[in-house]
C-alpha cells in the first residue's frame, strides 16, 4: 500500500502518525514536509475533498495568521486556499492519503481507517 504524510514534525500530533505509518509493515511511505514543499492549489482542493472537509474545517486557526488574514469569520473558500498556498501553515495536520483514502488524522489513531 502507498501513504502520503503532510508532516510538520514541530507537530506531536503529526510525529506521532508519522510513527504509525512507519511501523505499519509493507508501507510505501512518502513524507511531505509541507513547511519546506508547499502545497499547490489543486492538491489541497482535492485532498480536502476526498476527506469530505471544507477549506474552513481544514483550516488551522491556532498558533497560525488566519486571524491576522481576516480568514476567521466569513472568508471565502477560495481566499482560504489561496491564504494556504502561501501560508502552509494555515493547514491543520497531519493530512494522510493512501490506497483507501484521505483523513486529516487528529487523533492519530485515526490513520488506522485508511491503513
Amino acid at each position: 500500500m502507498n501513504a502520503t504524510i503532510w508532516h510538520n514534525p514541530d507537530c506531536g500530533t503529526s510525529r506521532k502518525t508519522l510513527a504509525i505509518l512507519q511501523e505499519t509493515p509493507g508501507l510505501d511511505l512518502t513524507i511531505i514536509e509541507y513547511r519546506k514543499q508547499p502545497f499547490e492549489r489543486a492538491k489541497l482542493i482535492q485532498l480536502f475533498r476526498d476527506a469530505d472537509l471544507s477549506p474552513r474545517e481544514a483550516l488551522r486557526t491556532r498558533g497560525s495568521p488566519a486571524e491576522e488574514l481576516g480568514l476567521i469569520d466569513g472568508a471565502a473558500p477560495d481566499a482560504i486556499l489561496d491564504a494556504m498556498v502561501v501560508h502552509p501553515i494555515l493547514v491543520e495536520r497531519p493530512f494522510v492519503e493512501t490506497d483507501r483514502g484521505v483523513l486529516l488524522c487528529r487523533p492519530q489513531e485515526k490513520v488506522r481507517d485508511i491503513l
